[in-house]
């Protein structure tokens, strides 16, 4: 196997800064691709809110005052190798536009900062020039998500003729399709590039406006998204596209679905930490004493007959929370509990309490963010909630299969990909799932798994068999590790 330099260039990775799942992939990803023989290095922004104790040991490899369309902008690049890590990290630092209390939101305005697009064009080409200054040039610069996008845009245009990057070939993996980097007309001019590339229909004007998303996709040498599912759904529409499923499809040879991993020395009933009680599919007693400690946690009524279905989740429509509130009299009609951890929109964090007083025994919300109760609801409920109006990858449903926690999902993206319908297959399934984004589609999935939950021995084996499937990052990275090869081989 050829030995491979990666650049793997997120706007956000654990254990640094973490808004959503994008931070687990970081994580975890280039860790499983340095096990398997090469050198990863993780490249992302240094913000102001990343704890000063995770820097500790960060050298300075490079200082110096960036050249690009605006101002001369002092820049840093500094360089840490963690102990505990195999994985080296590089920060672009610059005190204007990182040093500040959260990643890409003002939280005195609740808003966008206004300069993103500023901030984003200085983290990728500070990180090309970076990349000069400290002489490494990656075999594959990995680009995630619309925030480092213009890292494959700027290698075929700015850098296409220099010799540094002569080798360096691109990736960009779409995590989220609606979130895409779109700016007014005017930041063309922030890029530094000649003004005949943006015209209607190019590579870089969308409906008038510059989007960064759709400028990789034109330019970069393989796309992958994160499960075979939406990799196909995003080509398919102008809605599931968002807009862009026009360009998608002219680069569909070199659109690949690859599903996200994951951690399980992290996320597994035999080896987490986090839960009062540990347990396998061999022996279930733990979990139904995790069951017990969870209820008592969160104050609901013990009772056996009724299932508790847990939800960690983002609180908004994409994630169908007009499909509970739309099903709400007929959903706590049923014999179940619902627990609910999450934050998001205000519409939705201002309901749930209502409906906590309106269903005092049977449903808890828990509206801030918690990794421990993320980590015992896994363990302590029986089933996992997740009625998507669309869903790229998801991890808690893989998360919920390995700790025996029964899915019920929509059929979407990677949920589609990664749970096996009881009905449909009752000699492989997993999980309840449901086709058409509609509440009593729904409540039906939810009925079925009321149905089966008082059939103890079938409940069991439907538990074992989510507690057997495989969805470890070692089989997700080889797939990445294939598809880098293919690309350098070109």
């Amino acid at each position: 196997m050829e030995h491979l330099k990666v650049l793997f260039a997120s706007p956000e990775a654990l254990p640094f800064a973490k808004t959503g799942g994008l931070a687990d992939v970081s994580g975890t990803l280039p860790r499983v691709l340095v096990e398997a023989g090469h050198t990863v290095v993780v490249a992302m922004p240094k913000y102001g809110a990343i704890p000063k104790d995770l820097l500790n040991g960060a050298i300075v490899a490079a200082e110096w005052e960036l050249d690009w369309p605006l101002d001369p902008e002092p820049v840093r690049l500094l360089r840490l190798t963690p102990a505990d890590s195999p994985v080296t990290y590089l920060f672009v630092e610059s005190e204007r536009y990182f040093e500040r209390p959260s990643l890409y939101r003002d939280p005195a305005t609740g808003k966008d900062y206004a300069d993103n697009d500023e901030r984003y064009i200085l983290f990728c080409r500070a990180l090309l020039e970076g990349l000069r200054r400290i002489g490494w040039a990656p075999d594959i610069i990995h680009a995630n998500d619309w925030q480092t996008a213009l890292l494959p845009t700027f290698l075929a245009t700015l850098y296409k003729t220099d010799p540094f990057y002569a080798y360096t070939r691109s990736v960009l993996t779409i995590h989220n399709m609606p979130f895409q980097g779109k700016f007014p007309a005017t930041t063309f001019a922030k890029l530094g590039l000649p003004e005949a590339l943006f015209y209607p229909t190019g590579p870089f004007e969308f409906w008038g406006d510059v989007n960064f998303l759709k400028s990789a996709i034109w330019y970069v040498d393989a796309i992958t998204t994160v499960s075979e599912r939406y990799a196909a759904e995003i080509q398919s529409s102008p809605v599931d596209g968002a807009g862009l499923d026009g360009v998608l499809k002219t680069r569909a040879g070199s659109l690949f679905g690859i599903l996200n991993g994951v951690d399980y020395d992290v996320w597994s009933p035999e080896k987490d930490r986090h839960i009062p009680y540990r347990y396998s599919p061999a022996n279930l007693s733990g979990k139904r004493n995790d069951r017990v400690e969870l209820i008592n946690r969160i104050g609901l009524p013990l009772r056996e007959d009724a299932p508790l279905i847990g939800m960690i989740t983002r609180l908004s429509e994409q994630k169908g929370f007009d499909l509970i509130e739309k099903a709400e009299a007929e959903l706590f009609a049923m014999n179940l509990q619902i627990v609910i951890l999450g934050t998001g929109d205000e519409k939705y964090q201002k309901l749930l309490p209502v409906l906590e007083r309106r269903y005092p025994d049977k449903l808890k919300a828990v509206t801030r963010h918690d990794e421990e109760m993320a980590h015992w609801i896994e363990a302590g409920a029986d089933a996992f909630l997740m009625p998507s109006r669309y869903e790229p990858c998801g991890l808690n449903q893989m998360y919920s299969l390995r700790y025996g926690t029964v899915p019920i999902v929509r059929e979407t993206g990677g949920l589609a990909d990664s749970v096996v319908d009881v009905d449909a297959d009752g000699a492989t399934g997993t999980g309840f799932m449901f086709a058409e984004y509609e509440p009593e589609e729904l409540l039906t999935a939810v009925r079925r798994m009321l149905a089966t939950f008082p059939r103890k021995r079938i409940w069991r084996e439907i538990m074992k068999r989510g507690m057997k499937q495989d969805f470890s990052w070692t089989r997700s990275a080889q797939k990445y590790i294939n598809l880098y090869q293919n690309i350098v081989a070109r």
